[in-house]
This record gives structure tokens, sequence and C-alpha cells, in this order.
């Protein structure tokens, strides 16, 4: 009998339970800004993906952003790559005008 009652009691309380277990479930989580980088890092990953097709990108580092002109920027990333038994370091310039983010020129230069 007493646990006829306490679901009694729960039963009542559920118009008041859904609501909040509800807002529990779908409550949006707070999300993360990106880094103002992050739109040229998907870029040099990409266009360096179509250069060395075989190649696995295996590690990724912002080096920097300057300022090349008083229009445009150059942001640079070095992005670790092996294919087979090399494995090498690519630096990606990616210049762009600040203004409208287009892309002026791509250069890329292998190091170690």
């Amino acid at each position: 009998m007493l646990t006829a009652r306490r679901l009694f009691r729960y039963r009542n309380m559920m118009p008041l339970l859904c609501p909040v277990l509800f807002l529990l479930l779908f409550q949006t989580f707070p999300t993360y800004a990106q880094p103002p980088y992050a739109k040229w890092g998907r870029l040099a990953m990409q266009e360096t993906m179509k250069r060395y097709p075989n190649a696995q990108i295996v590690d990724y580092l912002h080096v920097g952003r300057k300022q090349k002109t008083p229009t445009t920027s150059e942001e640079t990333f070095k992005l670790l790559l092996q294919e087979s038994n090399r494995r090498w370091a690519l630096l990606v310039h990616i210049e762009f005008v600040n203004q409208t983010e287009e892309v002026v020129n791509i250069s890329y230069e292998e190091t170690r």
C-alpha cells in the first residue's frame, strides 16, 4: 500500500516534472567562439590536401598573422605531413584582403 501511495503522489507531480525534465534534456550548452584564424586554417588544410593528395596531415599549428601591406594581411600555418615513411613540415602562407577577406595568394614552403 505504501508504494501505491507514493506512485499516486508522483503521478500528481507529472505535470510539473515534465517541463522541468524537458528543459534539462534540451538545455542549450554554451558554444565556444572559434578563433579568428579558424577559417584560414581550414583553407590551409584543404589546399594542402589538394596539393599533396597522398599525404596525411599529422599536426597543425597557427604560427601567426602579420600585416603585409596597409590593405592585406598574411596568416601562416605550419602543417606536419606524412606520406609513407617520409615526414616533413609545410609552412602555408595565406595572403588576403583585410576588408573583403578575399584570398590574394597562397604559398607553400617545405621545411624540416
